[in-house]
């Protein structure tokens, strides 16, 4: 009972953010916002688990393969969705401390889960909290008096408490009114809850502006560029792809897969941009697995760990070194298979050939080479 469980509510339907998409399951900074939120509380130290509340499939979809103690349905309400997370964590032989965070403010700073556990060996309950810098007034048809601002705050999560006493608030709220937070039903109970310093990092996204803000919080784009190289041999009885393209040829490459030289060299670039080793390491050649696969299976492998990193791919140029066949005829079809692969536009793909002037192992016709460059953004996370 010395665990620390955060339970991430991602019910909401998220409708005044706008594009059709509940707001948690948007792409911010490259990554869906319910992913950053669970990200930020999973890297926490004192953080033993993750339970998230809302509907499985979009769920699973927008985590991957995070780990997760379980997901809860949803309810009608944040109340009867967040009293469902509690009841599951219960059915799990509950918990000492749980942090109650919505999904919609992605990026939960260490310090403030640090200040709530911290306030918890005192206290039942503690939320984070920011002053309010505005002049506050009533209004109605025209601008009514003003509110003493000194005396208030704004309520953040993740909201921290006991487990057992936080259980003992929700089942203790009668259901005629529906509170707008779960401090405010363990204050209904008769428990303390003390605040500490909330971050500006926490603010709330609601509306589609509120996209754009949250990821001038989130940091700067970086740039890194990788690089690859491949080289196959020409023989006869094989068909040629070069770039994702059938070529006819009177020879094709050999080697594993299909031996497109040229998306072998794309991907190892890709890979290389992100750190991620090289094609070898994720498709093994003696691994019988991979024996005839189109090599377009591991840019859109590249791809995707470059998403997961929450990248982007921004440009790539690739150069295809051979004597024959020519490339030029078959160009554009390379550039507008490679764009479909990483879904980007052909203007973001480049594609050259240049020859060896009948130099080496490519100027005798015995093989092909391909060389790539793959520049990637990524945001700078914050710490």
């Amino acid at each position: 009972m010395n665990r620390v469980i955060a339970l991430i509510v991602a019910a909401g339907k998220g409708e005044r953010a706008g594009s059709g998409v509940p707001k948690q399951f948007r792409k911010l900074a490259g990554k869906t916002v319910v992913a950053h939120a669970y990200d930020r509380l999973a890297a926490h130290p004192a953080i033993d688990g993750v339970l998230v509340v809302g509907d499985e499939e979009p769920l699973r979809a927008a985590l991957g393969d995070r780990p997760l103690l379980g997901i809860a349905p949803g309810g009608a309400t944040r109340r009867l969705s967040v009293g469902a997370g509690l009841d599951a964590i219960e059915a799990l032989g509950g918990t000492g401390i749980v942090l109650i965070h919505d999904a919609a403010r992605p990026f939960v700073p260490p310090a403030v889960i640090d200040r709530l556990l911290a306030a918890l060996e005192t206290s039942p309950g503690a939320v984070p909290a920011l002053p309010v810098a505005d002049t506050l007034a009533q209004h109605g048809a025209l601008l009514g008096d003003v509110v003493d601002r000194d005396a208030l705050v704004r309520v953040q999560t993740p909201q921290a408490f006991r487990f057992d006493d936080i259980m003992t608030s929700h089942r203790a709220w009668t259901a005629d009114r529906e509170p707008t937070d779960d401090a405010q039903m363990a204050r209904a109970a008769g428990y303390e809850v003390t605040l500490v310093a909330g971050d500006p990092m926490l603010e709330k996204i609601t509306r589609p502006e509120d996209f754009a803000m949250a990821e001038a919080r989130y940091g700067q784009r970086s740039f890194r560029t990788g690089t690859g190289f491949d080289v196959h041999r020409l023989v006869e009885g094989e068909k040629l792809w070069l770039g994702g393209v059938p070529i006819p040829h009177a020879k094709g490459l050999a080697g594993h897969s299909d031996a497109d030289v040229a998306l072998h060299a794309l991907t190892d670039a890709i890979l290389g941009a992100i750190a991620e080793g090289d094609i070898g390491t994720h498709f093994p050649p003696g691994d019988p697995q991979w024996r005839g696969v189109p090599s377009s299976r591991f840019v859109e492998h590249a791809a995707a760990l470059v998403e997961q990193h929450g990248g982007r791919i921004e440009h790539v140029d690739l150069t295809i070194i051979c004597e024959a066949p020519k490339i030029g005829p078959y160009r554009d079809a390379m550039r507008a298979r490679i764009a479909e692969l990483l879904r980007l536009a052909p203007g973001r793909i480049s594609v050259k050939a240049t020859t060896t002037e009948r130099l080496g192992f490519t100027g005798r016709g015995e093989g092909i080479a391909a060389q790539a460059a793959a520049t990637i953004s990524l945001y700078e996370d914050f710490r």
